[in-house]
């Protein structure tokens, strides 16, 4: 039965390999993690949402462009998701191989470009730049895996 176990676990391991993540074994030889081999950044930022403007800004969140959907991810924006507080308090967090790069990248595109400046009403203290150059990044100070 260990054999077999064995025979399983290395061919779950050969798997992930060709498809581009690993796994780590302990000394008995059982899978104790299983990650991306490139690690990925985790992103959390505030923004302020106008509180006479939230609802209004949550309709135009349940009909995102597929277009600017589909930009998100081919630049790198994974896990991306956006919570509101009731006086506009905007937490966004996602998940990217760089965060410089995924915004550098975002902003080489046109979609992205009239997806912010729609957006722009809705948020406060702008100063005429865009949404998503504006983003107040937190420090991550704990992570539980």
């Amino acid at each position: 039965m260990a054999i077999r176990r064995r025979e399983i676990l290395a061919g779950a391991i050969a798997a992930l390999s060709s498809l581009g993540g690993s796994a780590q074994q302990t000394s008995t030889g059982s899978a104790t993690a299983t990650r991306k081999a490139k690690s990925m950044e985790r992103v959390c930022f505030l923004l302020k949402v106008k509180p006479e403007k939230l609802e209004e800004y949550k309709e135009r969140h349940r009909n995102v462009w597929p277009e600017m959907l589909q930009a998100l991810r081919e630049t790198g924006w994974h896990n991306y998701s956006i919570f509101l507080r009731d006086d506009g308090l905007f937490v966004g967090y996602f998940e990217t191989p760089s965060y410089e790069k995924a915004l550098a990248e975002m902003a080489k595109r046109e979609v992205n470009a009239r997806w912010q400046a729609e957006m722009q009403e809705y948020f406060e203290a702008l100063d005429g730049a865009r949404p998503d150059e504006r983003f107040q990044r937190l420090e991550q100070v704990f992570y539980l895996t």
